[in-house]
């Protein structure tokens, strides 16, 4: 058993509500400068949808991600044959159309307009040429739309709906959408890790924290094409590719990352969990089917002690141990089996996990009325308004078991609390739903608790970093301490 850290983190979609709040706070923290106009590092989309960049999940286009052959896997765009092949010229890359052209407004129009008839307007301006240009696209062009006919019928997720499915979505009485947010998933195996030919790309070995080297960073944008989710991204002023750091300043002092701060829906959580890395090449050669229950079985029970002896083992402290311990990612994703991991078919082994939303039930207009087909409250996980095989392909690498049993137990804790506050449902009927769906009445109050009611040191427990120990491993430290003094405000010089 060879136990390591991993931060991660979960983000709970039926809480979110689209308010965009994280992706302002991490623009304004890391985004905000020339060349990086156009970077989302936290993005949050509408589900159908093609995203952002679009149709970022279309591998057949970008070649993200790991692919498996035999009992191996490979990186579906870079190798060392395709990788000289394409080093000067890479077929794969987003462009600049693919997300979008940056765009601010000529503000000083509105003072320095000449006197006359007309209200002076500020004309929109390319944030690269500084040129007048007519906008055509952003972000989250196609937010709130996932019943259009040209975005969410794009969405590369909707491949396995049957024609019948696929146009009961666009109905306007069946309209349904949810929304994704979106950051860098610190995976265990980041494709853009083992793309990078200057070796730019690394994982922190005490916490797992996927970040970016700008000195050795050479531009070859290998990176941008084979992470499946899209979040490296390239700095055209400054010639370096960029990407989600997890705040880890932040989290070195204790801190939640910014996005996770500043969550208005309080739908992230966050802290770390204990992994056994002999199980990492397993899990890869897995089946899709089975990747999920695969990833699952990868994380580690902090509480075991056989555990907590090989962690220790390994040199990881007793405070991070009683973090992962503490850590509500472990019950989220193993204990209770509700968070679901982000296309896991691309094997990079995400440490982002989604609980997928309960969305509201199927109704139908006809007859002069509106009505819902739907036995009792909330209905049936199979009359739900999207598919169960789409919710699948988003988080269950098309296992639609996994998807089924997270939502069962959703639904079987709301008809359990309404049991006991709104006592429409009976309390055996509720506990029976429970059972059904593997749940305890004491595991839905704690998924209650975690879901509505939990402060933020339940919800962020963020782990002692312990950098001191990986500075040991690499230099010298007292080197890297730098000096020691009383704390003077300016050092002292030599001379008058």
């Amino acid at each position: 058993m060879d136990v390591r850290v991993q931060v991660s983190m979960v983000f709970h979609l039926d809480k979110c509500i689209g308010c965009h709040t994280c992706s302002i706070a991490c623009e304004n923290v890391w985004t905000d400068r020339r060349g990086a106009e156009y970077m989302w590092w936290n993005n949050v989309e509408t589900k159908p949808g093609t995203g952002y960049p679009t149709a970022w999940e279309d591998q057949e286009k970008y070649k993200g991600g790991w692919e498996k052959k035999g009992e191996k896997i490979e990186l579906r765009a870079v190798g060392k044959v395709r990788g000289a092949m394409t080093i000067f010229h890479n077929p794969n890359l987003p462009t600049i159309d693919d997300y979008y052209e940056p765009f601010t407004y000529s503000y000083q129009d509105l003072f320095d307009a000449a006197e006359g008839a007309d209200q002076p307007i500020a004309k929109p301006v390319s944030m690269i040429t500084g040129k007048e240009m007519e906008i055509e696209a952003g972000p989250n062009w196609d937010d709130d739309l996932g019943g259009s006919p040209v975005y969410a019928a794009n969405d590369p997720n909707l491949a396995g709906l049957s024609p019948e499915e696929r146009n009961a979505l666009f109905e306007v009485q069946r309209l349904v959408f949810f929304y994704l947010p979106r950051i860098c998933n610190h995976c265990i195996n980041p494709s853009c890790v083992a793309s990078c030919p200057s070796g730019a790309l690394y994982k922190r070995g005490e916490d797992g924290i996927v970040l970016l080297s700008q000195e050795r960073c050479r531009a070859w944008r290998f990176c941008v094409t084979a992470c499946p989710y899209k979040k490296t991204y390239f700095n055209w002023s400054t010639g370096k590719s960029e990407k989600c750091i997890l705040c880890y300043p932040r989290l070195e002092t204790g801190q939640a990352p910014a996005c996770f701060h500043s969550c208005v829906g309080r739908i992230r959580y966050f802290g770390i969990v204990l992994y056994d890395a002999e199980k990492i090449a397993p899990t890869l050669a897995a089946d899709d089917k089975d990747l999920v229950t695969a990833q699952r079985r990868m994380i580690l029970d902090p509480n075991d002690p056989e555990v907590i002896a090989a962690a220790k083992k390994n040199g990881i402290q007793e405070d991070v141990i009683a973090s992962a311990q503490k850590s509500p990612v472990y019950k989220w994703v193993v204990e209770w089996g509700l968070a679901l991991p982000l296309h896991a078919e691309h094997r990079t082994l995400p440490m982002l996990f989604y609980v997928p939303p309960l969305l509201p039930v199927m109704a139908s207009v006809g007859d002069g009325g509106y009505d819902t087909s739907i036995d009792g409250f909330l209905g049936s996980i199979d009359k739900y308004r999207l598919p169960l095989k789409y919710m699948a392909s988003l988080f269950g690498a098309g296992n639609e078991g996994v998807v089924r049993y997270a939502l069962r137990k959703q639904l079987a804790v709301r008809h359990y609390r309404r049991a006991l506050t709104v006592g429409d449902i009976g309390r055996a009927e509720a506990e029976r739903m429970l059972a059904e769906a593997d749940c305890t009445p004491a595991q839905a109050d704690a998924i209650y608790h975690l879901t509505s009611l939990a402060p933020v040191d339940d919800r962020f427990v963020i782990p002692p970093m312990h950098r001191e120990e990986a500075i040991e491993m690499l230099d010298e430290p007292l080197a890297a301490k730098g000096f020691a003094g009383m704390g003077f405000r300016t050092r002292p010089v030599r001379g008058a």
